[in-house]
């Protein structure tokens, strides 16, 4: 099921245009992950159709991806939030180095140039605590503007990061 999935996102992919060329080359992401090819199909099928194929969902009113992402590895708690993402945390991924790989993709890959020199990719064992705290109750809106203020204020991300996509409010 997963296989003809996957060929059916793929063979989609190719007859809009929108191939491997558009998403980012693979030289960019960390040789943590442990298959490249499994991360970029994990991101296109469980992420892809909110967040676009290439990270860039705009004009909706989900955050922008590429570009941006990566400021939110800042700060441990910015970080944890990226997981703590019901999206993230409770999704059918159930292998954590699979969505630690997918994740790694997304911030290494997708966010390119925004994330912090130093930052470290996420791990199995590091997926695993933090999806144990999922958000469920809390305004996802609220907790993106929270950990935007604190990338903004710590790692002096772009005030932009505060709209959901770069051409937000103009």
């Amino acid at each position: 099921m997963r296989h003809a999935l996957l060929i059916g996102s793929l063979a989609l992919l190719g007859a809009v245009g929108i191939g491997r060329a558009a998403l980012p080359p693979m030289g960019l992401l960390p040789s943590a992950i442990t298959d490249p090819d499994l991360a970029r199909s994990d991101y296109v099928e469980n992420c892809g159709g909110c967040h676009g194929v290439q990270g860039s969902a705009a004009p909706a009113a989900l955050p922008e991806l590429r570009g941006r992402v990566g400021w939110f590895l800042c700060t441990p708690q910015t970080r944890a939030y990226l997981i703590r993402l019901p999206n993230v945390a409770l999704s059918r991924i159930k292998d954590n180095q699979q969505l630690a790989d997918m994740m790694n993709f997304v911030v290494f890959g997708l966010g390119g140039g925004s994330v912090p020199q130093g930052s470290t990719p996420f791990t199995a064992e590091e997926v695993a605590h933090e999806r144990r705290f999922a958000l469920s109750a809390a305004s996802l809106t609220a907790e993106r503007a929270r950990h935007v203020e604190t990338a903004i204020r710590k790692c002096h991300a772009p005030a932009s990061l505060r709209q959901m996509f770069p051409s937000a409010g103009r």
